[in-house]
């Protein structure tokens, strides 16, 4: 296995994290999307999205977008398990993960940040404005969503990290990236403390990678 990586990026944060739980080491390519290696005819012959991660598999195979990456490796290396064994603990551990990728993580994408300012001209005062209320407005729901449900515990689901710890942790390495003020979200602020005691989680971060600058 190849994981193209970037320290920075979320999407690739959440593959190193449940990389590590599940004891996997892949060999490693750095695509420094500051630079725009991800729009090169090399990296767009391997994922024509040119976004990361990538997974490449031996044989050829190549692998993207994190949460398909993500369940690969759960249905390829079962143990331990990053989602639920009954029904309606997977959807609940796959809805949380959703929200967050799906739902807050892409408008505050490097793509779209760079769209705001390069082409519509958006002042950086107004870019980070756009950044925090995404994720402000995503981690209120969220907030209301764990602080409620009995089967919130330790971490999102219960008392062992799931794809929905995997998640939120990247998101909330972004928002305090950005000085996002995260004291109307206790119980995310817990789940993220509880996660960091891990050594997966935390060797996973973005200033231990080879290539933080």
């Amino acid at each position: 296995m190849k994981l193209y990586d970037y320290f920075r990026s979320s999407a690739a944060y959440r593959v190193r994290i449940a990389l590590n739980l599940k004891g996997l080491a892949p060999a490693r390519e750095f695509v420094h999307l500051r630079r725009g290696v991800q729009r090169s005819e090399g990296y767009r012959a391997l994922n024509p999205q040119g976004l990361v991660p990538a997974l490449g598999l031996d044989g050829g195979a190549v692998l993207t977008q994190s949460l398909a990456i993500l369940e690969f490796l759960e249905e390829t290396h079962p143990a331990p398990p990053l989602l639920p064994a009954d029904a309606l603990g997977r959807a609940r551990v796959r809805g949380i993960a959703l929200a967050i990728a799906c739902d807050i993580h892409p408008l505050d994408n490097l793509r779209v940040l760079e769209y705001l300012t390069g082409t519509l001209g958006v002042s950086t005062e107004a870019k980070d404005g756009w950044y925090k209320y995404w994720i402000d407005t995503g981690f209120e729901a969220l907030e209301q969503q764990l602080a409620r449900d009995p089967s919130t515990g330790t971490y999102c689901h219960g008392e062992a990290p799931t794809l929905a710890d995997v998640c939120l942790v990247p998101q909330m390495a972004n928002a305090r990236r950005v000085s996002l003020d995260l004291s109307p979200y206790p119980t995310l602020v817990r789940i993220d403390g509880a996660c960091q005691q891990l050594r997966a989680f935390a060797d996973a971060a973005p200033a231990k990678q080879p290539d933080a600058e």
